[in-house]
């Protein structure tokens, strides 16, 4: 066929090429085998030489070959293909410019150039699609052959780099479209299949996921070139936007490249329709549909995000179409609409120069985002909170909304989603960090000067009000505004005449200024009508006097009437006196007034309302600020309960915002900056880094012109965090600075100014002097060498003699002398013996003479002094049992003189003397602080350097034998032998120990021996020694002795019990509380009779012995040293405690007992028979707060299978209608799965005939509704069953549900199945009749179904246990003891039993 003759038609399809069409169409005649296609391809290059680009009108059959046969051809004749062809369409491209110009252009040869266009085009997009298709396939093997070589396998497919070739071949058909080559086509109508055709290669590009990358920009970019000159040349909206909103559904990784194309072709190309064309597209979508499609949802919300994010100004006229998505199911089209508004918001309507309906707008989209902070998703709750942060941070959130958004995210922290906690708190951190009051937010700060600037604002608005009484109105301007009305009035009086009776008469001795005044009054009080009567009377009365009988008749009556009315009214106030003399006099007075003033004051008056509205702005501006200061101070208290949250990023952003309201003077602050201390031993790094950064931030870098000054500053403020400091503060803040000190992140200008106040070269109060020792002991524990460098120094600072003595300074001493040594048991491999000062060091004097001499002294400080100074002296010194002994004998020996003082000749010698209460209380105190001293002293220093000189010993002896050879077996053997003789010498050293302890400590001949018989007629005596403080002192002193002997300890257990239960002072229970849980540590044997004791002082009524038992028993039972018992019931009353610390304390105790395996799922049972029990439990409210917190640690399936079945099971034996409801309250708060419900339904019996009681029946529906929100299509069947029955059980008895299930088995199930299901049903009946734990009557119900079986002996069925996927049988077992079993059985199915009878 002629080239002349055929018209080319692009192809859907390759395979359409190849069939035969229409008239004159062009068709594929052979296509060529591969072997022939290099030598085809050659003669094309030929002719493309001699014939140009339309050589290809002759040859097209072989480029159709070579794209048939592509996968199969060699790479090297691809890529020639590729550059032959990209050299005919550039060729092409260059000669068609002057074939379009030429006038003269024959009808066949302007067919052959479009014919060889289409051809040319075609064969180059089905090459480079070709190209592409191989590439994504290879990217895919990438993907599971790994990252390496990817360049090389991409070379071995193509022969080069494809990747390299497309942004040229772009480049190319660009140029193309930029032509006028409509020309070539009919009527200058280019066919939209050519468009298509070179559009759909940039589709087909687009879809590759590697096109996002970054090394493919040049690629996008064309890309994006190309598709813009098809829009604006070619009409190719309507296809674009079709592809785009295909492309969206379909391929996650294109939104941000398509954000990138649509935001430049609306810009620079000036296609602002394509995005409304698109946007319409998205908004038409179904909400429900996107819902399901979670994949379109998600591109077209990145798009819709990222969109407004770059051309915000032009979304904004569609944002009305998406507004039905705010209302959609899918969460990410809310936030993707949300997110576009807030861009708007910061970008477009921002600023106070705003329009009206901007500002509309504006307030619209806040609203809309105002409103989301509420939505059910909390995503989209999060995604507020994010977007309002930004816009706080911008400062485009106008101030009159402040208040409004600081409320949402003070409400917000206390969502159920941590996400949500986590962005609130940031929104609160912007807030403050971009407020617009004050540098400084405290609300106690800003309420003086409020209340002053309202009170000058109420006195200036009193006064502005009096002034504009006083002031005289214009009566011109008076007048002005009455006379329409006025009007109105006289023409209806004067067409119509009043016939009734005139209430407004002049009486015959009325002057005419009286009824002048009359009349002005009547006009001022708008009383028209009575005014026109008046008058009216007044000329007939007043002919002969002005201004009545002054009256022009050419005037109309209405025009006199007016001008009368007005002269009278605008004239002088007459008096309403009878003096005409006097209101003459009067009328220039009130001339003057009513002209003069107001002209006078104008400017005086516009001053005074000036300074009225900043005084309203001021007053307005500080009762914001003062608000907004609530506000965050009540975030404070909500944030501040967040601090030991599970969650690592809360508590993070818990400190920064902590950190960030300290800054800004927020009072309360410093109380969230003290709470977080503790969290410096949290185990995770991210959480202890935090506090560390927090410190850095707020003490490390303080403010001051040099580095002494900076220094100065940085110990002032941590010196205020020492006052009133708790003993646990301390160690936070020491382990902080400890840190700080290691890091070298403490200046020496610190330490040397330190030591300046210590040793008083700085002037300083005594206070600061003690607090400046107090950091330096701190920073000794990161380096040592800070004390014990200077330790003579410091023993002269603190320990000098001075009467009287400042022991508060002496204790601060011994701290920080201590911490020069390393307090931890010695290591067995140092070969270096523990660092000690010798018995003759002068800080040991100091410290005997100091506690001595101040013995006798009643100086509160004195004990706590002299138990540091023992532990210190204990700590360092060789021998400090002879110090100690020494510091006894010379106490004991004061108290004996100043005993024998009072016992002179003189005096009775029946009378038994008396010591000073003090005295003796100071004797007892020491005592039983250096027998506890002593102990310590064994058990870890003594027994310490025991094991460290074997070690070296067997060294050396090893050392000294001549070596002998062994063979490797020998060695292990003897390595063997070493192990067992080093694990014996150590028994050997801890059976010393012991035995010393056991029977020489307390032995007559000891110095602590001597004390024992005075401390138990103390104790023993509370009558006679009733002294409070003598009391504790003794009972505490009494538990460090029990320490020391088990055979003391056991001698006194019984004595030490009887103190706990019947003591009347708080702070005596208190002591013997911590001595006994000591005890439990060291001595448990001996304590375990007693632990009910231990647990009763969880219910004292004092709360500071409640918070001790506490803390005590979390302790015990955390380490394993006391039995869980059912008395545990008693920790979980504390979650009820008043005092928010003891509720905290216990909330504490059950989160760490939650990590101790099923601790608490094996407790559960206990607990509920205990606190639900009708004579010892709690209240019903209380109970359910207590479960519900219990509750919430029952996570695993099986675990909440197994609780399910118990709990139902327990309905039967319950005795009391509460008992019923806090069962039904306990399965409503389990996390319940299908399996458990099915547990349910197995039971149902247990608790149907419960049912007609409204409180369970709801806590079972609830159950219903929870499982409902994530229950699968399968599982509503058997939710649906549940609450069929609960439903009918609760209207009709039990009974109904029989009667249900029969019909129900009539029309569904066969007659075996439902035979089985009974007597399965009947099984678990007689499982639980069959266990202790539930004594049941047998139900009539087994007689009725098995009629001749009445009298077999049943089997014994398997017990009801708790079981858990991680646990032992035996761990998990829970059941009730004999002595908790109810024996008030519940009978069963009394109705069934009725029917069976009639």
């Amino acid at each position: 066929m002629s080239p002349q003759l055929y018209e080319f038609h692009l192809p859907l399809t390759p395979e359409e090429l190849l069939k035969s069409g229409g008239v004159n169409q062009y068709v594929v005649q052979e296509v060529l085998s591969i072997r022939n296609l290099p030598s085809q391809l050659r003669a094309f290059q030929a002719a493309f030489r001699t014939q140009g680009p339309r050589a290809v009108l002759e040859h097209f059959d072989t480029v159709y070959s070579i794209l048939h046969h592509f996968r199969s051809i060699d790479p090297g004749l691809k890529e020639d293909t590729l550059e032959f062809l990209i050299k005919v369409v550039s060729r092409h491209s260059q000669e068609l410019p002057a074939v379009l110009d030429d006038t003269a252009l024959s009808v066949s040869d302007r067919s052959a150039h479009l014919n060889a266009l289409k051809m040319n085009c075609y064969a180059l997009v089905r090459l480079l699609e070709s190209f592409e298709t191989i590439t994504s396939q290879t990217s895919l093997m990438d993907l599971d052959l790994g990252g390496k070589g990817k360049k090389a396998r991409a070379k071995a497919a193509h022969g080069f780099d494809w990747e390299e070739e497309r942004q040229p071949i772009l480049q190319l058909l660009t140029q193309l479209l930029q032509l006028d080559i409509r020309h070539l086509w009919n009527h200058s109508i280019i066919e939209e299949e050519f468009i298509s055709l070179v559009t759909g290669c940039c589709y087909r590009l687009l879809e590759n996921p590697t096109i996002s990358h970054q090394k493919n920009r040049p690629t996008r970019e064309a890309i994006t070139r190309l598709l813009g000159v098809a829009l604006t040349r070619y009409n190719h909206m309507l296809s674009a936007t079709v592809k785009i909103i295909q492309m969206l559904q379909h391929f996650e990784h294109l939104a941000p490249v398509l954000v990138a194309a649509v935001s430049l072709w609306a810009t620079d190309y000036g296609m602002k329709s394509i995005v409304g064309e698109i946007v319409r597209e998205i908004g038409q979508k179904c909400p429900q549909e996107l819902s399901r499609e979670s994949s379109g949802a998600k591109g077209f919300a990145a798009f819709l995000t990222e969109l407004a994010e770059r051309v915000p100004a032009i979304l904004m006229s569609s944002m009305c179409i998406l507004l039905d998505h705010l209302d959609g199911e899918n969460y990410m089209m809310r936030n993707a609409v949300l997110a576009a508004m807030a861009e708007m918001v910061l970008q477009v309507l921002n600023g106070d120069q705003l329009e009206e309906a901007a500002r509309d707008t504006r307030d619209q989209f806040l609203d809309t985002l105002q409103a989301h902070g509420h939505d059910v998703n909390s995503f989209v709750r999060s995604r507020v909170l994010q977007l309002f942060t930004r816009i706080v941070q911008q400062k485009a959130l106008p101030l009159t909304r402040f208040q409004a958004v600081v409320a949402l995210a003070v409400g917000r922290l206390a969502d159920k989603s941590v996400l949500v906690c986590k962005n609130a708190i940031q929104l609160l951190a912007s807030f403050l960090a971009n407020n617009p009051f004050s540098c400084k937010l405290s609300d106690t700060d800003l309420a003086g000067p409020l209340q002053k600037e309202t009170q000058k604002l109420q006195e200036m608005r009193a006064k502005r009000q009096t002034a504009a009484a006083s002031t005289v109105l214009d009566p011109e301007e008076e007048w002005e505004a009455m006379l329409p009305e006025l009007k109105s009035t006289l023409q209806q009086l004067l067409k119509l005449p009043q016939e009734e009776e005139n209430p407004e008469e002049i009486a015959t001795t009325e002057t005419t200024e009286e009824v002048k005044g009359r009349i002005r009054q009547l006009l001022a009080k708008a009383s028209y009508k009575y005014a026109i009567i008046l008058t009216q009377e007044a000329i007939g009365h007043f002919q002969e006097s002005e201004p009545f009988s002054h009256m022009d008749p050419e005037e109309s009556e209405e025009t006199r009437f007016l001008n009368l009315l007005g002269t009278i009214f605008k004239g002088p106030p007459a008096s309403t006196q009878k003096n005409p003399q006097g209101a003459a006099e009067n009328m220039g007075a009130g001339q003057t007034d009513c002209k003069d003033k107001p002209t006078v004051s104008e400017p005086e008056r516009s001053r005074e309302k000036d300074e009225l509205v900043k005084q309203e702005m001021l007053v307005q501006y500080l009762q914001d600020a003062y608000s907004f200061s609530l506000k965050i101070t009540e975030a404070i208290g909500i944030i501040s309960k967040m601090m030991y949250e599970n969650t690592t990023t809360v508590v993070q952003e818990v400190i920064e915002f902590f950190v960030m309201a300290f800054q800004f003077g927020v009072p309360q602050a410093l109380f969230g900056v003290r709470r977080m201390l503790p969290l410096i031993w949290s185990k995770e790094p991210g959480v202890r880094e935090a506090v560390l950064n927090a410190y850095r931030q707020l003490y490390l870098n303080p403010k001051g012109d040099s580095a002494r000054a900076k220094a100065q500053a940085l110990i002032q403020n941590l010196s205020l965090l020492l006052v009133d400091a708790s003993v646990g503060t301390m160690q936070c803040l020491e382990e902080i600075l400890c840190e700080f000190v290691q890091k070298d992140e403490l200046k020496p200008a610190v330490t040397q100014l330190l030591w300046e106040r210590a040793t008083e070269k700085v002037p300083c109060s005594p206070m600061e002097r003690c607090s400046s020792v107090t950091l330096l002991g701190m920073m000794a524990r990161g380096k040592p060498e800070i004390v014990g460098s200077n330790l003579d120094t410091l023993v002269s600072i603190g320990l000098d003699e001075k009467f009287p003595q400042d022991y508060r300074l002496a204790q601060q001493v011994c701290h920080a002398i201590a911490n020069i040594s390393d307090r931890r048991k010695p290591s067995l491999n140092k070969c270096h013996p523990p660092f000690r000062l010798p018995q003759e060091h002068r800080l040991f004097e100091r410290l005997q003479e100091m506690v001595t001499k101040g013995f006798v002294h009643p100086d509160p400080l004195w004990i706590p002094f002299k138990e540091v100074a023992v532990t210190l002296i204990y700590q360092l010194a060789e021998g400090p049992e002879v110090i100690c002994a020494q510091i006894l004998q010379g106490c004991a020996k004061q108290a004996l003189e100043k005993l024998e003082e009072k016992s002179t000749p003189q005096e009775d010698p029946k009378e038994t003397p008396v010591l000073s209460t003090f005295l003796l209380m100071n004797l007892l105190s020491l005592a039983g602080d250096v027998a506890l001293q002593q102990l310590v002293h064994l058990e870890q220093a003594v027994s310490g350097e025991l094991c460290r000189r074997r070690v070296l010993r067997e060294e050396q002896e090893h050392k000294t034998k001549e070596p002998k050879e062994k063979n490797a077996s020998t060695e292990t053997t003897m390595e063997e032998e070493m192990g067992l003789i080093g694990a014996t010498a150590d028994d050997t050293e801890a059976e010393l120990i012991r035995s010393i302890c056991e029977m020489e400590l307390l032995d007559g001949k000891q110095v602590l021996a001597a004390f024992v018989p005075l401390l138990l007629k103390v104790c023993n005596n509370p009558g006679l020694y009733s002294n409070p403080e003598l009391c504790a002192a003794a009972s505490l002193t009494l538990g460090k002795f029990c320490m020391i002997s088990s055979t003391f300890c056991d001698s006194q257990l019984r004595l030490l019990f009887t103190m706990l239960e019947k003591s009347s002072l708080p702070i005596l229970r208190s002591n013997i509380m911590i001595a006994t849980g000591d005890l439990a540590i060291r001595f448990p044997n001996l304590v375990d009779p007693w632990t009910p004791h231990l647990y009763a002082r969880l219910r004292d009524p004092a709360q500071q012995v409640r918070k001790t038992a506490g803390l005590v028993m979390t302790h015990l039972i955390l380490k394993d040293m006391v039995k869980v018992k059912g008395q545990v019931s008693e920790m979980a009353v504390l979650l009820i405690d008043p005092v928010p610390q003891i509720a905290a304390l216990a909330k504490n105790f059950f989160n760490e007992l939650s990590h101790k395996g099923n601790a608490i799922y094996n407790l559960l049972p206990d607990i509920i028979s205990r606190l639900s029990d009708p004579e010892g439990g709690v209240e019903e409210v209380p109970f359910h707060t207590i479960m519900k917190q219990l509750l919430s640690y029952i996570t695993k399936d099986k675990q909440t299978e197994s609780l399910v079945e118990k709990l139902c099971q327990r309905f039967r034996t319950a005795r009391t209608e509460r008992q019923y409801r806090d069962l039904a309250y306990c399965v409503s708060q389990l996390p319940l799965t299908e399996r458990g419900l099915r547990k349910m339904l197995d039971n149902f019996d247990c608790f149907g005939d419960k049912l007609s009681e409204e409180s369970i029946f709801n806590a079972f529906l609830s159950v219903v509704s929870k499982l409902r929100r994530g229950a699968k299509p399968e599982g509503k069947a058997i939710i649906d069953e549940f609450e069929q029955k609960l439903r009918v059980c609760h209207t009709r008895g039990l009974d109904a549900i029989e009667e249900l299930e029969i019909g129900q088995g009539g029309s569904q199930k066969t007659p075996s199945v439902k035979k089985q299901s009974a007597v399965s049903r009947h099984q678990h009946l007689a499982s639980a009749a069959s266990e202790n734990d539930f004594v049941t009557p047998e139900t009539r119900c087994t007689a009725r179904r098995h009629p001749n079986t009445q009298q077999r002996v049943t089997k014994k069925k398997p017990r009801i246990v708790f079981s858990s996927d991680e646990s032992s049988e035996e761990e998990l077992s829970a059941e009730m003891t004999e002595d908790e079993t109810p024996k008030k059985t519940t009978p069963i199915r009394r109705a069934s039993t009725r029917r069976h009878r009639s």
